[in-house]
């Protein structure tokens, strides 16, 4: 008799405690939780968010966005650092700066920095149009460090120094040795002093799918030598204390411990040697990106994981550093971070709704397939084979009869291609060949023993699940770089699932699907779900996908933005909706796109008028599919529930 399945199972099946690290769990009604501050009473129950946003006609795909939780990340992160800083008897301070091009959204950038009020984060550009964005976001009375990267033309060096004139406490990061020309000129034009970065390009590799953004071939950045000479010329003209700031990257998503111990090590003695040679107002040592997220739950030396935790990679980098400035009697500098995907992965889930299904499980023989076996009649021979195999299959006989089921349907379908077997007979074997497939793996998964080549046959045969949204928008990262996000159902958790799928999202292309998953040991090719229930609806969640996903969204098949919502953890108990955004509409995507909705509008009442004129529709049903038209253009891009 089987056991009955329990709330610990589902939650060991999805692996939830492992890649949620207390920020999920599951209820007692089954229902999957976040829990913004890990604190176990303290929880939000995803099935009632999105019930309770029906009502206000919201609907999936929704993206619900944990302010309590970016929070805590913050807080985190600062305590991490402010033990490691205390354990290391480090004379230093730690700044946390966010880029915000993990997420640009300006709710999100404006939490982020109010959050940080605190610990005095700053936040870190990468463009111009950041610069702007953040410049008027950055306003504080005592103002908070502003990071500057990437590429910088004339116009984004005017800027940056028209921002410190005004206050900003602003570093122009030096990626190229011209930049340094245009940093001095602008100064001399505006009377201002200023506060210099250099990012240096380490020897040390980088590591996983970003390897190649460190090193000698890295984009961005100056060689040894280089920042050497731009020292030099500082000194030259007098402005040696102007370079305040050391920068590195190491990489992005780095999974293993030791590539950030050895970057940070090298970036160590570099800004030793630099203080020594007379840069004594270099005060900043930024150790870039890179501090991973855990997003299968392994916490293992792979792409998708970390070999480490939050707290051991504070303790390496202050300990390396401790140890140089320790040895060269240098002073210890302020340490600050760029790990915007630690700070923002979590705080954002992707809720999508599964409209349908389809499998290969479902064909059913109602023919007698002992009579055609024994029939008198002429029957293809690989026909008949397909059969011996569907009658002759057991335990013991399982690998023999998968051999043979797939030998003979590959005859049959030989045979159809040249024209010797007739389209009925050929419906026919195709339902011997899957039903047949199906009982192989049902009778493979009751063996003692596990046989590795009818494994497949899992795959094979899972169901594909339609869901309410689009890869393309939602989850680049997914179909860009196979990026794992762990999915889990929001609800029947107290069930045991009885299907195997792969999702696919509503787009027209054949790439649009989520095809590996977490898994016990190792990347799963199918997700564990629940049957569907006519007439109840049934949510999947995505988690972990606050970083670069919004961001990097396209409009494949125009479908736009989902339906955001912030929500806040209450004191005592409960939750509340802090921010709705609207999701685009097909208006506003129509018009990313350069069309002029007024006049689609216009050409469609126009088309209605010749109708009307031909006589095929009546002045009314002109009007009502006019004004039915302007209905659709505000309305979301994503299926919505049948109007009752």
């Amino acid at each position: 008799m089987e056991r009955t399945w329990s709330l610990k199972d589902s939650q060991d099946l999805y692996l939830v405690s492992a890649w949620g690290k207390g920020y999920v769990g599951v209820n007692t009604a089954g229902h999957l939780v976040v829990r913004p501050d890990k604190s176990p009473g303290d929880e939000i129950d995803l099935l009632e968010v999105v019930d309770a946003l029906r009502e206000k006609r919201l609907f999936a795909p929704l993206l619900l966005r944990f302010s309590n939780l970016l929070t805590h990340r913050l807080r985190e992160m600062h305590e991490a650092f402010a033990a490691a800083i205390a354990e290391n008897e480090y004379r230093g301070r730690y700044l946390a700066v966010y880029p915000i091009k993990v997420n640009q959204q300006r709710s999100v950038v404006e939490e982020v920095y109010r959050y940080g009020a605190d610990y005095r984060f700053g936040l870190e550009v990468g463009s111009k149009p950041e610069l702007l964005a953040v410049m008027a976001l950055a306003d504080d009375a005592e103002p908070r460090l502003v990071v500057c990267n990437g590429f910088k033309d004339d116009d984004y060096i005017k800027t940056v120094t028209l921002a410190a004139k005004v206050g900003h406490s602003i570093v122009p990061v030096v990626e190229k040795p011209e930049e340094l020309a245009l940093i001095l000129k602008y100064a001399r034009v505006h009377g201002v002093r200023p506060r210099i970065g250099v990012r240096v390009k380490l020897a040390s590799p980088g590591a996983g799918r970003w390897r190649e953004s460190a090193g000698a071939k890295s984009k961005f950045g100056l060689f040894v030598s280089e920042v050497l000479e731009l020292f030099s010329e500082l000194r030259r003209c007098g402005m040696e204390d102007c370079l305040e700031l050391l920068h590195c990257h190491a990489g992005s998503q780095l999974h293993d411990i030791r590539r950030i111990k050895d970057a940070v090590g090298e970036l160590a003695h570099i800004y030793a040697e630099l203080v020594s040679q007379g840069a004594e107002n270099l005060h900043y040592l930024d150790v870039g990106g890179g501090l991973g997220v855990d997003y299968d739950g392994s916490q293992t030396n792979y792409p998708s994981s970390m070999n480490y935790t939050l707290e051991e990679y504070a303790s390496e980098v202050v300990y390396r550093i401790t140890s140089v400035c320790d040895e060269k009697g240098v002073p210890h500098p302020t340490i600050v971070t760029e790990a915007g995907r630690a700070i923002a992965a979590h705080q954002s889930v992707l809720i999508v709704n599964v409209l349908g299904r389809s499998g290969l499980d479902g064909f059913a023989v109602e023919e007698d397939l002992d009579a055609i076996a024994s029939s008198a009649e002429e029957v293809a021979q690989p026909v008949l084979d397909l059969v011996e195999a569907a009658r002759g299959l057991t335990e013991r006989r399982v690998v023999e009869c998968y051999h043979d089921t797939i030998q003979a349907y590959e005859q049959v379908l030989n045979l159809f291609s040249l024209g010797y077997l007739s389209l009925e007979w050929r419906g026919f074997a195709e339902r011997v060949f899957w039903s047949t497939c199906a009982r192989i793996r049902d009778v493979a998964r009751g063996l003692p023993t596990k046989v590795e080549e009818l494994t497949e046959l899992n795959s094979i045969l899972a169901d594909t699940y339609f869901c309410n949204f689009s890869v393309f928008q939602s989850l680049p990262d997914s179909w860009a770089i196979d990026q794992l996000f762990p999915v889990v159902p929001i609800h029947r958790l107290d069930e045991k699932p009885s299907r195997q799928a792969v999702l696919a999202d509503m787009t027209c292309d054949s790439d649009g699907k989520i095809d590996r998953f977490v898994g016990l040991r190792d990347i799963s090719r199918t997700l564990p779900v629940h049957d569907l229930v006519e007439g109840e609806d049934y949510y999947l969640a995505i988690f972990l996908v606050g970083a670069y996903q919004e961001t990097l969204g396209d409009l494949h098949n125009l479908f736009g933005d989902t339906n955001v919502v912030h929500l806040r953890l209450l004191e005592g108990n409960g939750w509340t909706l802090d921010e709705i955004v609207p999701g685009d509409t097909a208006a506003e995507v129509l018009s990313y796109l350069q069309y002029d909705v007024g006049q689609l509008v216009e050409q469609v009442a126009k088309s209605c008028r010749r109708a009307v004129d031909s006589g095929s529709i009546t002045d009314i049903e002109a009007q009502e599919f006019t004004a039915y038209y302007r209905g659709e253009l505000d309305g979301y891009t994503y299926l919505e529930p049948e109007e009752q």
